[in-house]
């Protein structure tokens, strides 16, 4: 059962400060909320996490999948740092596929189709087995601060709780406005209230907020669908996990399936122009350049005569399926007649259509890189409240605003991901030293030491310092070590090994690959682009004896160790990248510092660092508008 706040604990119409005081109080019940509240409650904080509905915590507002390129990276980041997303996508898993794995392993991203209310459940039964976690349904309307420093939360009820942080996580529910075609109503997702007062009560405190805007698919009825008539996508035959932890494996999936638009829907969509509030300007907030609307498709790619949509199922036990890449806000008859011009859909039955949200967030520029906010102390953000979209995204920023609201109420410095470290460390840093004006979405390109940041290897990346933390425990980073020692033997020994080609031209004969005519290192034979070490494993019995002289090895520890040699030029030579530029990545700069005093910096130079406010130099330098010129004056001065 939930723990609620009892009775006792109240005192008239207000909570009583002197016998209700959390360490963190988390407000928003989404991806990020949950990895927020779970992490410092893990950690050792008393925690209470205020929802405005306890039965959708974590919902999958959008599509009912975790992960893809650079999202699946972040997911098993999360993971490794103790976080929950991984595990829960793993117990409410459909199908599961490794994106990429055509191009090199750098670029390989796991993704996974996902029950949407098991997902939800999945996410309470692991939040309500946690201890130190409360739970209240309120809706938050005001932070209570006292001498800039925030100190607790009003709710809607009238009710006071007292925190010595406070983790915001609001999602889309800000002053959220729905938008279908001319038609607009208030909302944080479609059937559910806004959340109202609070953006107000931010700008009195002095923290800015703009306007974004997402939106969201028609969702169909399956039994009404031809499959006959779309491409069958099934999942990967022998499908892996996100976690590292022993969650259980995919036995059985369901299909998605593949259909495309084609001019006679486009020109239908097209006489719903008039009447749509993106074309209009009803809504003012920029939306995602990555996932835009079919209508946006269509206006801003006009050569192309057809547009691909995946129809996603839904979970094990519905019939509901989403249409994945029609996202529109255009009326309803308008989505409904043109998608019933696309191959599968002539005969279609819809649940719902489509429809824009429009709502508050706070450029990030204005916090720290612990996501507290610079204006008021003790106040953490995390999640699309950044400006950030995807539940991946948001759960990382969960994650370490969770982290850091713990280390901020016991005194400890604030926990940073670097860049060369994760893909949450990109995240992050992109968001506070560029800011952002549309909502920001991670890819790999985002990540310039992509090869170091790779989904295989988060768990050696990342656990020591989870378990540094408190999170990770020590018996998961001793495996995490024994797994990796077994993987660097192994390579060690195939390296230095040679082999003669009576041992391994059968093989290579086999696959219709050139033999060799001297003994050769075994490297030399696992970096060639066709051949997989399991292969050699199982098929040449002096490979095989050579890894099994190094101990007990697993599928996994044979399949990182060939990863390791095929490409350990590249990473050697990003290692030597990021150790080289990491010499000034943390040469620290201090706080109190007065940019505008050094007047040999640019004006713009001195503006932007004086607004952002960077810990280092590595991060002052990705800052928009300050150019190496800059950095070197500001070198120079701390030098001196």
């Amino acid at each position: 059962m939930i723990k609620a706040i009892s009775e006792g604990q109240k005192t008239g119409n207000k909570m009583s400060s002197s016998k209700v005081k959390y360490d963190v109080i988390v407000v928003g019940g989404g991806h990020a909320g949950c990895e927020a509240a779970a992490a410092a409650a893990n950690m050792g904080s008393s925690v209470l996490l205020i929802s405005m509905n306890m039965t959708n915590l974590a919902q999958m507002s959008c599509n009912p999948s975790i992960g893809g390129i650079a999202k699946g990276q972040i997911v098993r980041e999360i993971d490794a740092m103790g976080g929950y997303t991984g595990i829960v996508a793993d117990n409410t898993m459909l199908q599961f596929r490794m994106l990429n794995l055509s191009k090199g392993p750098a670029m390989w991203s796991p993704r996974a189709q996902n029950d949407r209310v098991l997902f939800s459940v999945e996410w309470r039964n692991v939040l309500e087995k946690i201890k130190n976690l409360d739970f209240w349904q309120d809706m938050v309307f005001r932070i209570i601060v006292k001498g800039q420093k925030a100190i607790g939360v009003e709710t809607q009820l009238g009710l006071e709780f007292f925190g010595r942080t406070i983790v915001l996580s609001n999602g889309t529910f800000l002053n959220g406005i729905i938008h279908i075609g001319t038609k607009q109503f208030s909302g944080g997702r479609i059937g559910e209230r806004p959340s109202r007062n609070l953006t107000e009560n931010l700008n009195e405190l002095g923290i800015e907020s703009n306007r974004m805007k997402t939106g969201t698919p028609v969702r169909a009825d399956g039994r009404s669908l031809d499959f006959e008539k779309m491409v069958e996508q099934k999942g990967d035959e022998k499908p892996e996990k996100f976690s590292f932890t022993k969650t259980k494996k995919l036995e059985k999936q369901r299909s998605c399936f593949l259909t495309y638009t084609n001019p006679e829907v486009h020109d239908i969509l097209k006489e719903g122009f008039e009447r749509s509030p993106l074309f209009t300007g009803r809504i003012k907030g920029r939306g995602p350049r990555y996932c835009p609307s079919i209508e946006d498709k269509i206006e801003r790619f006009v050569t192309k005569d057809k547009h691909q949509l995946f129809i996603e199922p839904e979970g094990w036990d519905t019939i509901e399926y989403y249409v994945n890449g029609f996202s529109s806000s255009l009326p309803e008859d308008i989505q409904f007649r043109a998608l019933r011009k696309v191959p599968g859909f002539k005969n279609a039955k819809f649940f719902r259509p489509g429809y824009a949200i429009e709502y508050d967030y706070f450029p990030p520029s204005q916090l720290n890189f612990n996501l507290e906010t610079k204006t008021i102390e003790n106040l953490f953000f995390a999640g699309q409240i950044n400006g950030t979209t995807g539940y991946e995204e948001a759960a990382a920023q969960g994650l370490m605003a969770g982290i850091n609201a713990h280390l901020k109420v016991n005194k400890k410095p604030g926990f940073v991901l670097k860049r060369s470290e994760a893909y949450i460390g990109v995240l992050i840093d992109d968001l506070i030293t560029k800011g952002t004006d549309e909502p920001y979405r991670m890819f790999t390109s985002r990540a310039e030491y992509r090869t170091l940041l790779r989904q295989d290897n988060a768990d050696f990346r990342l656990t020591e310092k989870s378990c540094d933390l408190g999170l990770a425990s020590n018996e998961r980073l001793e495996k995490v070590r024994k797994k990796y020692d077994s993987i660097y033997r192994i390579q060690k020994e195939l390296k230095k090994k040679s082999i003669s080609p009576e041992d391994i031209n059968p093989f290579l004969k086999e696959r219709g690959l050139s033999v060799v005519r001297q003994k050769n290192r075994i490297g030399a034979i696992v970096q060639r682009p066709q051949v997989k070490l399991l292969d050699l494993y199982n098929k040449v019995p002096r490979i095989r004896e050579l890894i099994d002289a190094t101990g007990e090895v697993d599928c996994e520890e044979i399949l990182e160790a060939e990863l390791l040699i095929k490409y350990s030029s590249y990473i050697d030579k990003e290692k030597e990248v990021a150790d080289k530029l990491g010499r000034f990545e943390d040469y620290s700069i201090p706080v109190k510092i007065d940019y505008h005093a050094i007047t040999s910096l640019s004006s713009e130079a001195r503006e932007k660092l004086s607004k952002i406010r960077p810990d280092t130099i590595g991060q002052a330098s990705r800052i928009s508008g300050v150019s190496p010129s800059d950095i070197s004056v500001l070198i120079v001065f701390l030098g001196k």
